[in-house]
């Protein structure tokens, strides 16, 4: 079947192009430049993410899934007005022309895939948080949950799935590589206080949830895309210190990341959700990596 992915360059999109790809689907990326993405495994349409359609919804019509992973990248930057306006507009507009396309197309996808993230319910102590939880109120949930509004404008046409994202991990992108240095130098440790939740999941989990969600009539509404077993940050810190053999007792202070970043450290380090996939597994979904020492373990041992 044709799938149209918005997004489809990235740490997780161009992974999924190629994931879909060999599964023998015809792969369609949207894309601003037509050099953009590798021809080798997807088609390109050129698109303009600017809240409406164009030529490029031809794509849409007929299509058997679109999966919108398009937006700013929310650690791009420090956090100015300019910026988080940013983040929220670019979110904003892209699932809106996505949901206007599949809204006016004659044959609609039967699914809609569309990006979401685990900061919709805010920061939390340490309660497990499943998707029936509610929306937070800082500017991560304000977004997430404004994003997943958009989505839902074209929930009356297709099965919409909003998949909620934590900390994906793999070496070749996302924030794994940021934290590795410290630990090289043996100054690596946890983060604030070090109780706050990460929760996490391989990226190769992540593509099997999204291939998974497609295929699966029965998915709908929002979903937790997180391992089982969510961390705490020195918890994470003592995984990958045993991961690279290396020291993890060294703690990054609160005052110091907020003096470096801005109200982006709260944001993603200083607060977090126990969020687990209570969807996914209630529905079926096999794991590969449950627990972070074998996910970590995964991915240095493929490194090395």
């Amino acid at each position: 079947m044709r799938v149209v992915i918005s997004g489809g360059t990235g740490f997780l999109g161009a992974p999924l192009v190629s994931l879909l790809s060999r599964d023998g689907h015809d792969v369609v990326v949207l894309t601003r430049g037509s050099h953009a993405a590798d021809r080798s495994t997807a088609s390109l349409a050129t698109w303009t993410p600017n809240g409406g359609t164009g030529s490029w919804a031809s794509a849409i019509d007929g299509a058997g899934a679109v999966v919108n992973l398009a937006g700013e990248s929310i650690a791009a930057k420090r956090w100015s007005a300019a910026q988080k306006q940013k983040i929220l507009d670019s979110r904003l507009l892209a699932t809106r022309s996505l949901a206007t396309a599949i809204r006016e197309a004659a044959s609609p996808p039967p699914v809609f895939i569309s990006g979401s993230a685990v900061g919709y319910y805010g920061p939390l102590g340490d309660r497990p948080v499943a998707e029936d939880a509610p929306a937070g109120s800082d500017f991560l949930a304000g977004v997430c949950a404004q994003w997943e509004r958009e989505a839902a404008r074209a929930g009356d046409r297709t099965r919409l799935v909003c998949v909620r994202t934590g900390l994906v991990l793999e070496k070749d992108g996302g924030a794994l590589p940021q934290m590795l240095p410290p630990f090289k130098f043996g100054a690596g440790g946890p983060v604030g206080s070090g109780r706050q939740y990460w929760p996490w999941i391989h990226r190769d989990d992540w593509l099997g949830l999204v291939r998974w969600a497609i295929a699966t009539p029965a998915v709908t509404g929002p979903m937790n895309a997180t391992a089982p077993n969510p961390v705490t940050s020195t918890e994470f810190a003592r995984a990958l210190g045993r991961a690279l053999h290396r020291p993890s007792f060294m703690p990054a202070p609160a005052f110091a990341l907020r003096l470096m970043l801005g109200e982006m450290a709260d944001g993603l380090l200083l607060s977090g959700q126990r969020a687990v996939p209570a969807k996914a597994t209630q529905s079926g979904f096999t794991f590969k990596y449950t627990h972070l020492d074998e996910a970590l373990r995964a991915i240095f041992s493929k490194q090395a």
